[in-house]
């Protein structure tokens, strides 16, 4: 069983949306590092990945560090950035994931990534960007399958894009999506007890009429999208002066040990 977990990547493998950065973040890297920590007490963690990274920013970054801590499991998830961007190569974003996958299964760790979900319905207005999804989506599965990759598939899975598993900025993935994502990358690596429970769709809600729906969209559009914009223009990134959480391989410790924290 794995002795060495690294976890590289953008903020969703951070741990944005679950927690805070006073408290502390948790995020999927975290939950699955305690899945593992369940099988192996003994296992040591780290977390390189910081905010607002591209995929080239976490190749030229992160790729090197975690090779220095000679993981037996790396967990790779970067892109995201990328295709959001006014302008985004999907061929050079591909080939960031790409080398990524080929120096690490190289050095003999086992490595988890994901496709990305359809954004256009977690967020109507991300429709145009569904062509990029796509194609990087395509890319991605090409590349792990080059190089033994465990993939999770999430596009065509309903539930990733239910919004009772987003925060409200509706970029990153709340308590409740941080576990689905760990619990479907312990699924990818065939861990014991694992399953595709993590597929399956929460309780069915009533529709919510027209007024609401456009009340929820304009809420969103001044209070995350607008900003958002802002700070493209202004060329700022949210991971400006930022530093890795677990810059090195250190025991696991849960947090809330026993507590899965997996209720919506």
């Amino acid at each position: 069983m794995y002795e060495r977990y690294v976890a590289i990547g953008d903020s969703q493998t951070e741990g944005v949306g679950d927690g805070d950065d006073l408290a502390g973040l948790r995020g999927f890297a975290d939950r699955l590092a305690a899945r593992l920590a369940e099988v192996n007490p003994g296992l040591r963690y780290a977390n390189l990945a910081v905010r607002g990274k591209l995929a080239g920013e976490v190749h030229a970054e992160q790729l090197g560090k975690a090779l220095e801590l000679e993981p037996d499991l790396v967990t790779v998830v970067a892109g995201l950035n990328d295709v959001l961007r006014p302008t985004c190569d999907v061929e050079l974003v591909a080939g960031h994931l790409a080398a990524m996958f080929a120096s690490l299964t190289a050095a003999g760790a086992t490595v988890g990534t994901l496709t990305f979900p359809n954004v256009a319905k977690i967020a109507p207005l991300a429709k145009p960007l569904v062509p990029r999804v796509l194609a990087l989506n395509a890319r991605i599965r090409d590349a792990a399958a080059r190089y033994g990759v465990a993939m999770v598939e999430t596009f065509a899975v309903d539930v990733t894009t239910d919004a009772r598993i987003w925060s409200p900025d509706r970029l990153h993935a709340n308590p409740l999506g941080h576990q689905r994502i760990a619990d479907s990358m312990a699924h990818a690596l065939d861990l014991p007890g694992a399953d595709d429970s993590w597929t399956h769709p929460l309780p069915a809600l009533p529709p919510a009429d027209r007024l609401t729906v456009i009340r929820t969209e304009l809420r969103w559009l001044t209070g995350f999208l607008g900003p958002w914009l802002g700070r493209r223009i202004r060329g700022v990134s949210s991971g400006a002066d930022r530093e890795a959480k677990r810059p090195e391989l250190t025991p696991f410790r849960p947090v809330g040990q026993g507590r899965r924290d997996d209720a919506p």
